[in-house]
């Protein structure tokens, strides 16, 4: 199951305790900003990466704009993962919607 959810349902959705949040942009981007408690996982290295992951939980993915942390939910889907959570609008609208402490880029 892959779920695009908006700001604050995602945000609803982070409380689960099963619920593991993965930011899939690069380094460079997590230095300027990021959501409290999420592990980075780059989709530039998720190929090598992504065996880590238990395909029995759920998780909770970001980038930007919403669309790499797609692409990175579908591969995960294609792998057998059956729980994953895309924020719509990455985490710039984290940012407008949910916490302007979050710094825009």
């Amino acid at each position: 199951m892959l779920e695009d959810l908006n700001p604050k349902k995602f945000q609803d959705n982070l409380t689960k305790d099963d619920n593991t949040l993965i930011d899939v942009r690069e380094k460079w981007e997590l230095d300027i900003c990021q959501i409290e408690g999420a592990v980075n996982m780059p989709m530039s290295s998720i190929m090598d990466t992504f065996s880590k992951l238990d395909p029995e939980l759920s998780y909770s993915l970001y980038c930007h704009h919403g669309m790499r942390s797609m692409q990175v939910a579908n591969f995960l889907l294609s792998k057998g993962f059956k729980s994953l959570f895309n924020l719509q609008g990455g985490i710039d609208a984290w940012s407008r919607e949910i916490d302007s402490t979050v710094e825009r880029y």
